[in-house]
């Protein structure tokens, strides 16, 4: 299945710049299976390590993190003979391992003829941690999330259909009725299954939907675990909590992270860093309001109040445990849910298109889902789960900030009116 990742990754390759890679993400977004993948396209070989699997790994990091004495030993470990320039090496699970870590400092320095890529699932919350060296400014560092609804798309064979969208996007021009409907489908199958790949796969392979739902059952179960074997003895009922308090909090018309709504009386003090474990573990994310939409946001952004969304909507379905069909067929059962999932939606097509996301409201309770910045400009994004509502709080924000231009996403198809650039849910990817 292809990944916008491989772009980046053929790059960091090429570059005269290049230093250790650290691919950051959360547990089965597809790290591992990306940088095989790559390796076996763009190298002779691989030398792939896993400090989960091999535990003398960690002895001989501990023993010297000088690359010369690394190389014939990690050669020796994953029995493949690690050239210059022609092996990719890949370090995986390295947050069980500081001095691996550490050790890409000197790859940097001493060896960077050397390909090297390391990958962990818990990586954000490892490095976080006072104990870890972290290599600043000796390496580079990328996030791979779920697949958005373009490789989702891709994945399911319709690269013309993707070609068209974007041209419509581009243009503002309305898609072809059956194509319009045909995508709104992929967007509904999207919604179910999600972007986590191991579930895209089975759904391609099989269609069957309860072997997507178990699969993500099984991904929920490994966060958990992640949870208790990874996050302090203090700290994991409260993380338990908040994580299961999330698709709670989305259920409401006001989405907005509510400490009270976690258990009576809570307060920010004693779960903040349960919700910070959650962010930097990649597994939620969180978005904050802004005082004023001017540049740069993050300037204005309120600390004390945020919404947070899960990563990927089909692990938000799953823990919900939503009926398939409620969501394939628009169930009216799910009218108190369906706007906090679709801006669960939006929100992780933002954040895997790069952008990084704000909300905004006003002293009278107009709010904008979602404030980003494109092109130098700040643009606000109204969501709306169907196609027969209004968006007020849009027009609030229109009239008293005068932006250029605005999105409304919706069910409906392109167009622009009103100063409103119109796009359907589908085509997000396309912002």
């Amino acid at each position: 299945m292809f990944r916008k990742i491989t772009e980046y990754l053929t790059d960091w390759k090429s570059s005269p710049h290049r230093k250790p890679l650290i691919l950051l993400g959360a547990r089965q977004v597809g790290k591992t299976y990306s940088l095989l993948e790559f390796g076996r396209e763009q190298y002779e070989n691989v030398a792939y390590l896993n400090f989960e699997t091999h535990p003398v790994l960690i002895k001989t990091f501990d023993e010297n993190i000088d690359p010369l004495y690394l190389i014939p030993v990690l050669s020796r470990l994953s029995g493949q003979t690690i050239i210059k320039e022609q092996t990719l090496i890949i370090l995986d699970e390295i947050q069980l391992c500081e001095r691996a870590l550490t050790s890409l400092k000197y790859f940097f320095e001493n060896a960077p003829e050397y390909h090297i890529a390391v990958a962990g699932s818990l990586l954000g919350v490892a490095v976080n941690r006072e104990k870890f060296s972290f290599p600043v400014g000796k390496v580079d560092i990328k996030t791979l999330r779920p697949m958005d609804m373009q490789e989702f798309l891709l994945a399911c064979g319709e690269t013309e259909l993707v070609g068209q969208i974007k041209i419509c996007f581009t243009n503002n021009s309305a898609m072809p009725t059956a194509l319009h409907q045909a995508a709104l489908e992929y967007y509904r199958q999207y919604l179910v299954v999600g972007g986590m790949p191991d579930c895209v796969k089975n759904f391609l392979e099989t269609k069957d939907y309860i072997l997507v739902r178990h699969t993500q059952d099984m991904i929920l179960v490994s966060y958990l675990n992640d949870m208790s074997k990874y996050n302090s003895s203090n700290e994991i009922k409260k993380t338990r909590l908040v994580y299961d308090n999330i698709t709670v909090q989305l259920s409401k018309k006001n989405t907005r992270f509510q400490y009270k709504m976690i258990k009576t009386g809570a307060r920010a003090a004693e779960f903040e860093n349960a919700i910070e474990w959650l962010v930097l573990s990649g597994i939620v994310t969180r978005i904050y309001r802004v005082d004023h939409p001017k540049k740069p946001l993050e300037n204005y952004r309120d600390i004390d109040s945020f919404k947070t969304y899960v990563s990927d909507v089909g692990l938000l379905c799953a823990k919900k445990d939503i009926v398939v069909e409620d969501v394939l067929f628009l169930s009216s059962e799910l009218n108190d849910f369906k706007g906090g999932m679709v801006e669960n939606y939006v929100c992780s097509q933002l954040i895997a298109n790069k952008h990084k996301s704000y909300y905004w409201t006003s002293e009278r309770g107009a709010e904008v889902d979602f404030l980003i910045q494109r092109d130098g400009k700040i643009i606000p994004i109204e969501v709306k789960s169907a196609d027969n509502t209004k968006a007020k709080s849009l027009g609030i924000y229109i009239k008293t900030h005068q932006p250029e231009y605005a999105i409304k996403l919706s069910t409906k198809n392109f167009s622009f009116e009103d100063g409103k650039k119109i796009v359907p849910l589908y085509a997000t990817f396309c912002i």
